[in-house]
């Protein structure tokens, strides 16, 4: 039984060109998600999905029942592949991935998804909390650019310095290439 699995976070169309909450670089790493995805599936390796579900009042994106909430065609699951639906940015919080991946015999994961600084962080972070050893894939993510009291901060810094803070301790980040 395999101990690895890889664990794809929200690539959601929503998240692509023309959806309500672009995000700098979906297009680039979509496909390296994808490409992740076909590694692990003609490994016979276990492949995650877990989908955002807004259901906050006021929300304007990841409305369920909208194409926007549907998973992008670029990391799109197999019949079989299991999905995890999350109403949070953890993708632990509330939801049965913890029981699924100890059910399964999972103490590795490979992460991919979007966005950097807050679902695959907060995702990354909890893993790592509960034990599994994380290898994300850093150009399979991508992010927005942020601003804090009147200072912009651009996307690939953004996506870098959240990549540098969970490089070493809640994971090992690499290149998609490289796994």
């Amino acid at each position: 039984m395999p101990d690895t699995a890889l664990l794809i976070i929200d690539i959601q169309n929503d998240y692509f060109p023309g959806g309500t909450m672009e995000v700098e670089g979906a297009g680039a790493a979509g496909a390296k998600a994808g490409e992740a995805i076909r590694r692990f599936r003609e490994r016979k390796l276990p492949v995650i999905h877990v989908r955002h579900l807004s259901v906050r009042p006021g929300a304007t994106f990841f409305i369920p029942g909208t194409r926007g909430a549907e998973i992008h065609p670029l990391a799109q699951p197999l019949p079989g592949e299991t999905l995890v639906e999350k109403n949070f940015p953890n993708s632990f919080r509330a939801t049965p991935l913890e029981k699924l991946l100890k059910d399964a015999g999972i103490r590795n994961l490979v992460v991919a998804g979007m966005m950097t600084h807050m679902c695959v962080d907060a995702t990354v972070r909890q893993a790592a909390d509960l034990g599994y050893k994380v290898t994300l894939l850093g150009d399979a993510c991508a992010t927005r650019a942020q601003s804090f009291e009147g200072e912009k901060v651009a996307a690939r810094q953004v996506h870098a310095a959240f990549l540098a803070a969970l490089n070493g301790i809640y994971a090992k980040v690499i290149h998609s290439h490289d796994l």
